[in-house]
């Protein structure tokens, strides 16, 4: 494993010429592969951040059914992600994952360099032929339905967000948890913070603090950090990506949860029958595919509350209702 502490993403300005990557030698996609393959990971932050860590769940389940066998390097800097992404392709493995928001071009030659091995990486861009598939965790619509929570529970009508960047991967949770939130109360003042890291609980427990000052008495917890000030100072929060209500007991309400499961079982499953290829992921990240989820304390959510929440839960589920996908940078108002 890697030393080091390194954020996820870097907010880049990438030009139309980002896919126009030349691919050298012929595919070997086509061919079957007795389990387990050979799959690694690399990450930017480490595994226990939020993001990075239901990737890193999904891998060791699939490695204990006896799909894969799996490593991964951590706290990975940006300008050193080429050199791990060939490191691990040399060493013949089968499947090779990461999140590669920040160094977009760098990967991408790395995997048009390495045709016989499949690609599958975080990314807010399309996937490039014929080896690199992307995903990317769109759980906007468990985000909406904690929206719904929170509104119904405010009783300042403020409401506090802690982002880490402004950029889709987020805007999109947060668009959709203020949509839900206005859904139930029009009346509902939000403010809106990024602390421009992916990975620094004192700055984002900082931040949340200025916003419970200011009258918010609900955070949503993009970032670690929010829970803590949260808890310190008697107040709700709603969770994002993971489940802490057992780490925060009496303080989260409501969490929008991301499972890879899906993503990750399609990937292998492709590799292991030899028809892998370029392709978004993304989908499978819907409610609708078991790639999201709400998570909902009962015991903190008054029942009429709870009713209208799993009634529009429902409605999406068959098809009735649709959560906007909005990646513009959500506003303080």
């Amino acid at each position: 494993m890697s030393n080091g502490r390194f954020s996820r993403r870097s907010v880049l300005g990438l030009g139309a010429g980002l896919f126009s990557v030349a691919v050298t030698g012929g595919s070997a996609f086509g061919q079957a592969k007795t389990k387990p393959i050979k799959v690694a990971s690399i990450y930017t932050v480490p595994v226990e951040q939020q993001w990075v860590s239901r990737i890193h769940q999904a891998l060791n389940a699939a490695q204990a059914r006896g799909d894969v066998t799996y490593k991964w390097s951590e706290s990975i800097a940006n300008n050193d992600y080429e050199r791990i992404m060939r490191q691990y392709a040399e060493e013949g493995t089968d499947l090779i994952i990461g999140e590669i928001f920040g160094v977009e071009r760098a990967a991408r030659r790395v995997a048009a360099n390495y045709p016989k091995v499949a690609f599958l990486m975080g990314s807010s861009f399309g996937p490039s032929k014929p080896n690199l598939s992307v995903f990317d965790n769109f759980i906007h619509e468990p985000s909406y339905l904690t929206g719904m929570v929170a509104g119904r529970m405010t009783k300042s009508n403020t409401i506090g967000m802690v982002g880490g960047y402004a950029i889709p991967e987020v805007n999109r949770l947060m668009n959709a948890f203020m949509d839900g939130t206005r859904e139930v109360n029009p009346n509902v003042k939000f403010l809106v913070s990024f602390i421009n890291s992916w990975y620094d609980p004192p700055k984002a427990k900082e931040a949340s603090f200025a916003m419970i000052d200011r009258g918010a008495d609900i955070m949503y917890a993009e970032r670690f950090g929010v829970s803590d000030a949260a808890k310190e100072r008697n107040i709700k929060v709603i969770g994002n990506v993971i489940d802490t209500s057992s780490q925060y007991p009496g303080t989260v309400l409501a969490s929008a949860l991301w499972h890879m499961e899906p993503t990750i079982d399609r990937a292998v499953k492709a590799v292991l029958e030899g028809r892998f290829e370029a392709a978004d992921y993304g989908q499978y990240s819907y409610m609708g595919y078991g790639g999201a989820s709400l998570a909902m304390d009962e015991a903190l959510v008054p029942p009429d509350v709870a009713k209208v929440v799993k009634d529009k839960e429902k409605e999406i589920a068959e098809g009735l209702f649709r959560v906007n996908v909005n990646d513009a940078e959500p506003k303080s108002s």
